[in-house]
């Protein structure tokens, strides 16, 4: 692990200290509707782990990261890593957001400059223990959630679980929460783990539509990050319909090549690569009364 952040991270810093840093192009339309009215459950990957769905009438945001760089930052510079990839069209002008999900407080989850450009008095922030104080100012409330306790947020059901990370802001930083999300309503449920290790704490799920899943980042943080082998694994085991892989192939954290994780994961689904969704960047799956209908880039 020392060796692979010695080959990545003093470059990638470097490079950051010569660019010009540029806030992350999003913004809201109210008026802008990316559905139909009447669907049911629609989901697209907007590059690393984020993850834009509508579920139970409202929109929802987990993890948005839009920036170039991700890191600390010392005035306008931001020390950190850079994208490779560009935020796809679908997240430049977003419909008003319900709700925003943060995994845990890691720079390339929990993106103040992202945060800043969408914060709205209509939306609300749902958050591990302890981040609070790190979300910005302007959001019409910031819940703290605890595993395994549900609360309502916007008429959708939610409950946190456990995944095998930790949610550190800083090397020293040891206490803060880190949370995968069980989110239902209208009669659908997605899940969300952020980023995990294999664990067994979601097989116990049912009835989970739609499984959100970290297939990258695993070459040589395995201990933290699932392989995309692990990845179906868990998808399989909590009995989820479709899954939506994410955190891979943005950032340059890793070892593996950016076309490894999809490359292995479609290896390991065998025949049920149908059930792997939202496979492009940007790529709009929609749900229509139990049929999906993938409408591409958005």
């Amino acid at each position: 692990m020392v060796r692979s952040g010695l080959r990545r991270y003093p470059r990638e810093i470097v490079a950051s200290i010569r660019e010009k840093h540029t806030e992350p192009e999003v913004r809201i339309d109210p008026e802008r509707r990316i559905v139909d009215p009447g669907v049911a459950l629609a989901a697209a990957w907007l590059g690393h782990g984020s993850v834009l769905s509508y579920i139970g009438g409202r929109w929802v945001l987990v993890d948005p990261v839009f920036s170039p760089r991700i890191g600390p930052r010392i005035g306008s510079r931001v020390l950190g890593l850079g994208r490779k990839i560009e935020v796809p069209p679908i997240a430049t002008t977003l419909p008003a957001i319900d709700a925003i999900f943060i995994t845990h407080a890691h720079f390339d989850h929990l993106d103040r400059p992202t945060l800043e450009r969408l914060a709205n008095p209509g939306t609300v922030v749902v958050t591990p223990r302890r981040t609070a104080r790190l979300i910005p100012s302007g959001f019409g409330d910031i819940v703290e959630l605890a595993w395994h306790r549900p609360t309502r947020v916007k008429d959708l059901e939610v409950v946190a679980l456990e995944p095998r990370h930790w949610g550190a802001r800083r090397a020293l930083d040891l206490r803060r929460g880190c949370n995968a999300y069980l989110i239902s309503g209208g009669g659908r449920s997605i899940f969300c783990a952020g980023d995990t290790a294999h664990t067994h704490a979601f097989d116990g799920l049912r009835g989970v539509d739609l499984a959100s899943l970290g297939i990258g980042a695993y070459e040589p943080w395995s201990h933290q990050h699932a392989t995309p082998e692990q990845a179906w694994e868990m998808f399989q085991k909590m009995g989820a319909r479709y899954l939506l892989p994410v955190h891979h192939s943005t950032y340059p954290m890793s070892d593996e090549h950016p076309d490894e994780p999809m490359e292995r994961l479609l290896r390991a689904a065998g025949t049920e690569t149908h059930r792997i969704v939202g496979r492009t960047l940007g790529e709009l799956f929609v749900e229509r009364d139990g049929n999906e209908d993938s409408t591409g880039p958005g």
